[in-house]
């Protein structure tokens, strides 16, 4: 027994020095630049929002040649000594995830005044509350207008005149998806109903899918038959919902979910109608593009409908599911949305 546990012993010393010695070999072969990214709670794999992240920083380690570190803190405590540590270690770009990291930014950027950074949904700004930190880019998106399209869609294909809305952390940042969302149904059909749940006021709303299921299903018995969630790893369970009402006798869904963030349309083909896409992959791959390529920008970068920053997914596993003509009222408003004819709300500059 000894002999074995110091044979493992040494198996498990030699696995982690080969990884130490991958990254000092990285090292010394020259990165471009070095970047470290700090995922929030919901994890790189959440599918959604951080999952779009991590796709935009491995485009960037695969076109750019970068050195990539990660992080994914587990508990909101652990954000803030990961994020020092990059900058500690003077890395040339350090990402924070969600605007839950922003007054963590705005202490570790005012630390290290000669390190960039960029955050995702956050705003950091100098000590007088309106300057636009110079060292921070601050990668918004107009989430409003994406959600517009998505809940044009949504009102068209719903047969009970009834539309669900689940959300993660009840904050300014999501009532902008549910406000957008109302108002493109209520273009299409003025009566429509919308029912609103928020999974929670704390970090952990975003990853509680099992409370996510039930709030859907909750909308589903309230007469819900399309649910837009807007809920990190919490939303997934709204997929479970829908999946649980199955297929009518043409082999199409009774219950749909709109997918968030990533294009969601594959979690459960057939049963997603479509995604709101927010392309926070390019946000974060262009980012370091530009620290790259020595044109790093602090302050405010938004991306809208313009940009293709927001956008709903089409793909094969949702073709079929939306009529010709309803994708193209979708475009004549994405259009009149862009040239400033309709206007969405912002529920964050309320």
């Amino acid at each position: 027994m000894r002999k074995a546990l110091l044979s493992l012993c040494m198996i498990l010393i030699a696995a982690f020095l080969t990884s130490c010695g991958d990254v000092t070999e990285a090292k010394q072969e020259g990165c471009k630049i070095r970047v470290g990214i700090v995922f929030d709670i919901g994890g790189k794999n959440d599918r959604s929002f951080n999952a779009a992240a991590w796709e935009g920083v491995k485009r960037a380690k695969q076109d750019l040649g970068i050195c990539l570190n990660d992080v994914e803190p587990g508990n909101p405590t652990s954000i803030e000594p990961a994020m020092r540590a990059f900058a500690e270690k003077n890395f040339d770009l350090v990402i924070g995830i969600g605007f839950a990291q922003g007054p963590i930014m705005q202490k570790v950027a005012t630390d290290f005044p000669n390190v960039k950074f960029a955050i995702i949904d956050g705003v950091i700004f100098e000590a007088d509350g309106k300057t636009p930190k110079s060292n921070v880019a601050s990668l918004v998106f107009r989430e409003h207008e994406g959600s517009y399209l998505v809940g044009m869609i949504a009102a068209s294909k719903s047969k009970s005149g009834v539309l669900g809305f689940v959300g993660g952390m009840d904050i300014p940042l999501i009532h902008k998806f549910e406000t957008g969302y109302e108002e493109g149904a209520r273009s299409v059909n003025p009566k429509i109903q919308i029912v609103q749940n928020y999974v929670g006021v704390t970090d952990s709303a975003w990853n509680n899918p099992g409370k996510g299921k039930e709030l859907a299903l909750s909308q589903i018995d309230k007469g819900a038959d399309i649910i837009f969630t807007a809920a990190g790893n919490s939303g997934l369970g709204a997929f479970d919902a829908v999946e649980q009402y199955g297929r009518n006798a043409n082999g199409e869904a009774n219950k749909f979910v709109i997918g968030v963030d990533s294009n969601q349309n594959m979690v459960k083909p057939g049963f997603v109608l479509t995604s709101m896409v927010k392309r926070v992959d390019n946000a974060v791959y262009d980012a370091v593009k530009e620290v790259l390529d020595g044109k790093f920008e602090g302050g405010f970068h938004v991306f809208g409908l313009e940009k293709d920053g927001v956008a709903y997914a089409m793909d094969k596993n949702n073709a079929g599911l939306i009529p010709d003509d309803v994708i193209a009222k979708v475009e004549e408003a994405k259009k009149e949305i862009v040239d400033g004819k309709i206007k969405v709300t912002d529920a964050m500059a309320k």
